[in-house]
C-alpha cells in the first residue's frame, strides 16, 4: 500500500480540522478526511480505482440506491436468482426477505 505524501498528510489534517469545526465527531472527521485524500489520490492515478462492494447509505430508501448496491444487499441476504432481477424486483425481494 502506497504511503501518503506530506501534501496528503497536510490535506488530511486540514479537512479533519474543517469537519471538527463544523461540530462533527472526531471519528467522522477522520473518515471524511481520509476519504477526501484517497479520492484525490485516485483521481491523480496514484492509487487503484477499485469499485467498492458497498450497500449504500442505510438512511437512503431502497428505491434511491443503485442496482449494484441493491445486488450487494441481496447477496448479503442470500437471495436466490438475484443476478436476473431488475431494480424494483430487487427492492421487493429485499423487503420480503427482511420482513
Amino acid at each position: 500500500m502506497a504511503k501518503w505524501t506530506d501534501k496528503d498528510e497536510r490535506q488530511y489534517e486540514h479537512v479533519k480540522e474543517s469537519v471538527l469545526d463544523q461540530g462533527k465527531s472526531e471519528d467522522t472527521a477522520k473518515e471524511v478526511a481520509a476519504r477526501t485524500v484517497n479520492k484525490h489520490r485516485r483521481e491523480e492515478g496514484r492509487t487503484p480505482n477499485k469499485t467498492t462492494q458497498g450497500t449504500g447509505n442505510p438512511n437512503t430508501p431502497l428505491e434511491d440506491r443503485t442496482t449494484r448496491e441493491l445486488h450487494n444487499i441481496a447477496s448479503d441476504l442470500k437471495i436466490d436468482g438475484r443476478s436476473k432481477l431488475k431494480k424494483m424486483e430487487l427492492v421487493e425481494a429485499i423487503r420480503s426477505k427482511r420482513a
